[in-house]
């Protein structure tokens, strides 16, 4: 392979792994024993033709919660957005991350 090739190569796997790994890490499951802080209060922008508002939430990031603030989301026909959650399972908090539902 040539020189200018390989480097094109490198280049494109390098890309896809930056995109195909969050991916992947974001469909672990969360369980912990610290609870999140109280959601924050946000500004929902005007409505947007085809987007859905989908609120800002806590994410554990191996040691504290960190905010992730709102989005807008491509509207799914027929569809709803679940957001982003935690709930106590018994002693611990599970994260449920947000999702469409019929």
């Amino acid at each position: 392979m040539k020189a200018s090739h390989r480097g094109l190569f490198l280049g494109l796997c390098i890309a896809a792994s930056a995109v195909v790994a969050p991916t992947m890490a974001s469909a672990a499951i969360v369980d912990i024993e610290v609870a999140p802080p109280p959601a924050r209060l946000e500004s929902v922008p005007l409505p947007r033709v085809g987007f859905v508002w989908a609120p800002g939430y806590w994410v554990w990031r191996g040691h504290e919660h960190r905010w992730v603030a709102g989005r807008w989301v491509h509207e799914r026909r027929g569809y709803h957005w679940v957001p982003d959650r935690w709930e106590p399972r018994g002693p611990r908090w599970h994260y449920e991350r947000g999702h469409w539902e019929r």
